[in-house]
């Protein structure tokens, strides 16, 4: 005789595990398709927006790390938390921001996401790819310009190793302090020098930077 026919509840968790799973893996499907309408039935069907992989990123956090707005839109107003943070510590907004998402950041910020917050910070993580108008609008939100992450490095400091000059030119603009330090005393004009941006030097020169 089965075990299943023995243990009726085991045989009901089985299936309803079994079909919770089926139904995350149709909504990574659509999300990666941006197929709002197969979203919005997968939700209106029960799946939770919250729903998480083994790396902790929720279906919020994988829509805006790939850019699709409307899921984005779709995860939110079925309640998923705009602040979840993945295993790594990453939020939605940290994700869109680094890959340059502006509609995607714009409306999480609306909705409430936090911009600034312990060790590594959305604008941070902008200043990775250098987009100008996200760091902009990050900074609008409030974003603090001399936070800084769990190695010390600040946003400025970040801008000026990948070598972005128009958002090194913004930051400083808007207050990034010049001669802070890591606790290994590296600066944006050290990290620079060290990654041959000879431009950001000569800029950080010229602004002051010792």
């Amino acid at each position: 005789m089965s075990l299943l026919r023995i243990i009726p509840g085991l045989a009901l968790a089985f299936l309803c595990q079994f079909a919770i799973a089926g139904a995350y893996e149709d909504m990574l499907d659509a999300v990666k398709k941006d197929d709002l309408t197969a979203i919005n039935q997968l939700l209106k069907r029960g799946l939770d927006a919250n729903t998480t992989d083994q790396e902790g990123n929720s279906l919020l956090i994988l829509a805006a790390r790939d850019g699709r707005t409307g899921a984005v839109k779709l995860f939110l107003a079925a309640r998923a938390q705009v602040n979840a943070r993945n295993a790594l510590g990453e939020t939605a907004l940290m994700l869109a921001a680094m890959n340059g998402h502006l509609e995607v950041v714009r409306h999480l910020l609306v909705q409430g996401a936090q911009v600034n917050q312990p060790d590594w910070t959305p604008l941070i993580y902008a200043a990775v790819k250098g987009d100008v108008s996200i760091s902009r609008l990050l900074l609008a939100y409030g974003a603090q310009i001399n936070a800084t992450a769990d190695n010390g490095y600040t946003a400025l400091m970040m801008a000026a190793r990948e070598g972005h000059r128009d958002l090194v030119l913004l930051l400083l603009a808007n207050g990034a302090d010049l001669n802070l330090k890591t606790a290994t005393d590296v600066t944006a004009l050290s990290v620079a020098r060290e990654k041959n941006r000879q431009d950001i030097v000569n800029l950080l020169i010229k602004a002051g930077a010792k």
